[in-house]
């Protein structure tokens, strides 16, 4: 039986809620830049792609050293907001949105990409020929037929960014209600030595990952098997 205080149930809403929004930001990004990459012949397509690939190879705690010394207030950008009457972003909810984005970018791109690629270009120029706009060949060719590429990104998109820890740590701390979600608690608690706390909390992360996981697999083979 989960024994939860409000401290642990604080942290679990942030995290739901750096989750949703961040899904949502990597799906609207994501679409455009997946696209391009799997029809493009621009000579760059190789360079955005090793970008968009390297938080999969990167330590997370590299990226946000990286992140920290931009977004703070001595930061390029950090310093550029300030002088506009704006906060920095470091040890802010918007900063680890923002870091969130780019360390789960391979998670939403790479996905949408597959499927993109399976899709070809036959279906769409065909429906061009037939007078579809380019609205209406996505809505009506493009996202029926990927449809399980965008299940797969939105869920991976989702799961990843419950699980990180490095990358929120070094830009956002540990500020309750700010920047505290479930991992951070979870080392939080481990620090504390209260381990009973950190074991219910890694568990629904533990059984979340695996439910996530199946779901996944499930979709690959459902979607990525047939031949449009």
């Amino acid at each position: 039986m989960m024994d939860l205080g409000p401290a642990d149930w604080q942290a679990i809403y942030l995290t739901l809620k750096l989750c949703f929004f961040t899904t949502v930001i990597l799906l609207i990004i994501a679409t455009p830049l997946a696209w391009w990459l799997s029809s493009g012949r621009s000579r760059w397509r190789v360079a955005v792609q090793a970008i968009v690939a390297l938080p999969l190879v990167l330590p997370p705690t590299v990226l946000g050293f990286y992140l920290l010394m931009a977004l703070g207030p001595r930061g390029f950008v950090g310093s550029s907001l300030e002088s506009m009457g704006f906060n920095h972003l470091a040890f802010s909810f918007e900063g680890i949105l923002f870091a969130s984005v780019l360390y789960s970018m391979p998670f939403a791109v790479q996905p949408l990409l597959e499927a993109f690629n399976n899709l070809g270009r036959r279906p769409i120029e065909v429906s061009a020929s037939l007078g579809a706009g380019v609205i209406d060949r996505f809505f009506s060719v493009t996202l029926p037929l990927c449809k399980g590429g965008f299940i797969v990104a939105a869920t991976l998109s989702f799961a990843h960014t419950v699980g990180e820890f490095g990358v929120i740590l070094m830009l956002g701390g540990s500020i309750p209600g700010e920047t505290k979600v479930l991992s951070v608690l979870i080392y939080d608690h481990a620090e504390a030595m209260n381990y009973q706390a950190a074991h219910q909390l890694s568990l629904m992360l533990l059984v979340f990952s695996f439910l996530v996981l199946f779901v996944v697999y499930s979709m690959s083979r459902r979607f990525y098997t047939v031949k449009l």
